[in-house]
């Protein structure tokens, strides 16, 4: 019972922290595109900013998933826990791979 508050309270943080990254790039993206200064800089940082708040949520995401099957696993339950953690692992190793290499073209 309690793992499964937890899960939903992380799964509700994972998409706070999406949901508040996405509105700051869209703000940023949006007074840039305003004021007619698009700087492809401060473009490449919003969108590294974004990318940690995906990253940030997707490890959440993660969490909630194991703590959901911790209550009453089956195998099926252990099956596609390794495959949705196996696909989100894949997609956060992507992101901050390109994360890096965005912030190596800042330095």
């Amino acid at each position: 019972m309690i793992a499964e508050h937890a899960a939903y309270l992380a799964e509700g943080i994972a998409a706070l922290i999406i949901i508040a990254g996405a509105l700051k790039a869209l703000w940023t993206h949006a007074k840039e595109t305003l004021s007619r200064r698009l700087v492809p800089r401060k473009t490449c940082l919003c969108r590294i900013q974004f990318g940690h708040s995906l990253s940030l949520g997707l490890e959440f995401l993660v969490g909630a998933d194991i703590l959901k099957t911790a209550v009453a696993p089956t195998w099926q339950d252990i099956g596609q826990l390794a495959a949705i953690i196996g696909i989100r692992t894949v997609v956060n190793f992507l992101l901050i791979w390109e994360i890096e290499k965005m912030e190596k073209i800042e330095l």
